[in-house]
């Protein structure tokens, strides 16, 4: 068995795209626009994703811009967990994701024994980051 997340997008899911390999590497194996899957869409959503994956050798994401008929709720229900090898990297990919987003929590130690910070980025995804050494 596996699970993979499947995250939803307001149009902006290849920019997205582009974010999350910019700062966590892997690569775009798949990407189909509304055009290419010949779905009934208005026209100005046509070039917009329909599905898209992102994989390297430690995660696979899925993504789409869901289409103007489905309504996004942004919503606290789901949190993308990322476990680092290393602080340098854990602190590296938190600025990332949180410039021109939110910090819910910023880098610090825990009762767990780790370092650990909880944001929101740009395009609304939750992120809970941690490195334990």
């Amino acid at each position: 068995m596996r699970i993979r997340p499947y995250l939803s997008f307001d149009g902006n899911c290849q920019q997205a795209a582009n974010f999350y390999t910019s700062i966590f590497g892997g690569k775009i194996i798949e990407k189909t626009t509304y055009k290419e899957s010949k779905i009934d869409i208005p026209d100005h959503y046509l070039e917009k994703i329909q599905h898209l994956e992102i994989k390297s050798k430690n995660f696979h994401i899925m993504m789409y811009d869901a289409s103007p008929d489905t309504p996004l709720t942004s919503g606290s229900n789901i949190h993308l967990a990322v476990d680092f090898d290393s602080e340098k990297e854990l602190k590296e990919v938190f600025d990332q994701l949180s410039s021109s987003g939110i910090v819910h929590t910023p880098l610090q130690e825990t009762s767990w024994n780790a370092i650990y910070g909880r944001c929101t980025d740009k395009y609304n995804i939750d992120w809970m980051l941690n490195y334990k050494a």
